[in-house]
Order: structure tokens, then sequence, then C-alpha cells
């Protein structure tokens, strides 16, 4: 680890609603990151009388000169915070963990082709294992963050279940905690709706009460997708096809494109067949041609069958296959039902009872039965269209 400081608290002001603390028990890090799910996740602990501490997590050193990271913003939010809850808070610089175990692997997948999801790596690989780690080794008997969803104890195993808000449920990119961390990790806000969490923060009033969310990948920030990558990856240019392998355009490098994308083809002019946009639907990485068509009913873009090199169970046991359970494979998609196999390949098939559009190799399916996370596996391939 590159490093760590400590601020003390000052300027002590507890929140109130009016309600008595509950006594104070556990001692619980919340990860704060300067917005406002993580300052109530931090207010909510504190109030059920937890010794809580805030730790901020820097996890990316590139320069900035353009001033999309917000890192130093988010810091002087997240002392404002603590500030107001009277709690200390350390800082510590995760980078180089970030760079080798999340950045890295995500030029990796894009060379390749293929669309990774960082989001899921940043849980796994640095929130709850190097920062829970971190806070464990420093004395904690629990972490806690901003996420929404929920942890149930069922005996001495744990279910990871969605949150209550289905807006902003964000156990898709919690499917591969595991039982040992899922036993000393806190989700203060799985059952609470944004809505409600914006009006804590108000009636306590907490400096970021008023914050708009982040969104977008954490390290690219509000700059143009394309514009990042190329600072890490060398353009490789080739044709841009229709699905009957008329060329009608050019692109810049596969790795800037993802299935089913339709902004940034370059294509908006074109008034071919339907008239209707453009659609990514392949990419044939020996030709380095992208394969597009118009039509966001396109049957290119849809699929039944999916492959999953491996699966991971949040219940560590597999469960009995074949499993009829319900699947996204896009955060934002809905939930839908399907049956998970082995595959011939000996890894995991996915075949849901409608097609599924857009499912993109790198990306994430998620396993549900109704409101539990059973787990997920990344896709590999399509094998039924």
């Amino acid at each position: 680890m590159s490093g760590e400081t400590m601020h003390i608290a000052k300027a002590p002001r507890q929140p109130s609603t009016g309600e008595p603390a509950a006594p104070r028990n556990e001692k619980i890090v919340v990860a704060l990151s300067g917005g406002v799910d993580s300052a109530v996740a931090a207010w909510q602990l504190r109030r059920e009388g937890h010794n809580v501490e805030a730790l901020f997590m820097k996890n990316w050193e590139e320069d900035d000169v353009d001033g999309h990271c917000s890192a130093e913003e988010d810091l002087r939010d997240a002392e404002r915070v603590c500030e107001q809850l009277d709690i200390g808070l350390r800082t510590v610089n995760f980078s180089t963990e970030y760079w080798d175990r999340v950045f890295t692997p995500f030029l990796s997948e894009h060379r390749t082709g293929r669309t990774p999801n960082p989001d899921v790596w940043c849980n796994r690989e640095i929130k709850f294992d190097v920062f829970m780690d971190f806070a464990l080794s420093h004395g904690s008997e629990r972490i806690a963050t901003g996420h929404y969803a929920r942890i149930e104890r069922v005996g001495t195993g744990f279910r990871l279940l969605k949150g209550v808000d289905p807006r902003k449920d964000q156990s898709y990119f919690l499917h591969t905690l595991e039982q040992s961390r899922l036993s000393r990790i806190s989700f203060p806000l799985g059952e609470l709706t944004k809505a409600q969490v914006r009006t804590l923060a108000r009636k306590a009033g907490l400096a970021t009460s008023e914050k708009p969310d982040s969104t977008g990948i954490c390290f690219i920030g509000k700059q143009p997708f394309r514009q990042f990558l190329r600072r890490f990856l060398t353009p490789r240019p080739g044709p841009i096809e229709t699905t009957s392998g008329r060329v009608i355009g050019a692109h810049p490098g596969l790795a800037f494109f993802t299935l089913g994308q339709r902004q940034g083809l370059g294509l908006g002019g074109r008034r071919d067949g339907t008239g209707e946009p453009w659609y990514v639907v392949a990419k044939d990485l020996e030709r380095d041609a992208l394969v597009v068509a118009q039509g966001k009913s396109h049957p290119g873009l849809y699929a039944r069958g999916l492959e999953l090199g491996h699966c991971h169970w949040i219940g560590e046991a597999e469960p009995d296959l074949p499993l009829r359970c319900r699947a996204k494979s896009r955060y934002r998609q809905p939930d839908e039902p399907c049956t998970v196999t082995r595959s011939a390949a000996g890894g995991y098939a996915v075949r849901f009872d409608s097609p599924q559009w857009a499912p993109t190799p790198g990306q994430s399916v998620v396993l549900y039965d109704r409101e539990e996370c059973l787990g997920g596996g990344t896709i590999e391939g399509v094998m039924e269209r």
C-alpha cells in the first residue's frame, strides 16, 4: 500500500432526529466515498450506537489535467461529514492494488474485444478484500458501505438479498462475495429507498445531502470513454460492415465499442434499408471488423443461451442442476426466467425462456431466487440465438 493518513475529526456536531441512540457496541469502519449514500450509512450506524470510524480510499493515481477525477473534492466532502458526525477519518492509498487487480485486467479484456465490468472487480478485489482486510487488521469487527443490498443470516450461513429499492439495488455488483466476507459486512441502506436516504441526509444536515450521484466508471469520471481508452490502448482501425458483409464505414478500433452500442458509430447520416439507427451486433477479431445492423429489434442483437466459464455460488455449495431461477445479463435489465445447467465445455450454460438483448462477453450474468442473489459468472459466449 502506498500510504495512509489519519484525520482527527474536529468541531463535532451530532445530527439529531430527536430519537435516542442505541447503546454503543461494535467497532465498524465505513467506506466513506464523499457521496450521500456512504454518509447516511455512517450516520445510521452512529445513531445505532456503534463505534464508527471512516476510511476514504484513494484508488487512482493517474494525472488528471482536465479535472475529470473528483477525488480531492470527494475527500473534502468526506472530511466535512466526519466532522459533523464526530468520527475519525483515515485515508489509505490502494492505487497500486487497484491498478494491478482491476485496471490492468480491464485493459486486457478490452484488447481482446470483450466488455469487462470493473465495478464487479472493484467490489471483489478492493472494497471487500484489500479494504476489508485493512479495516479488520486495524481492530474493526465489521465494515460497512453505502451499497443498496441486504444480508440475512440463516443458521450459520448468510444470504445476499436485493435492496428494497428496485431502481438502486446493487446486488448485481456484489455477486462474487463469499460467506466469510458476508459475515463481516453491514449494508445500512439495504432497507431504504434512495428518496428516504436523501430525506435522512437533509434531516441530519449532512454536508453531502444534495450532492448528485456519481455515474459511469469511477476512474474515467466525466471524460469521454473513447478518449480515455486512447491513453492506454493502441488504436487498430478496421471496417464497419453490415451483417451481409457490405462495408459502410470505418472504426478506430474494436476495443472502443461494445455489443448493442448505438452512439459513436459515425453512421448517423446513413438511411439504408429500414432507416432505423445502427447497432453493434458483433466483432470480428480476426479481421478487425465491426458488424452492425439496423434497428434495436434486429435478431442479431438477441440470444437465449449463454455460456459461463465459471460460476461463483454465494452459498459456496453448487445447487442441484438443472436449476430454475431468474437472471439478468445486464445491470439495468430486469430479471428473466432461465435454466442453469452444466455446459459441454465444463462451465455453465444459462438458457433464458425468452431472448435477451445484446448479451456481451465479459459482462456478468447474475442469478436470483426471488430476492436472494445466488451468485453468477462472466459471459464467455453465446450458445443459442
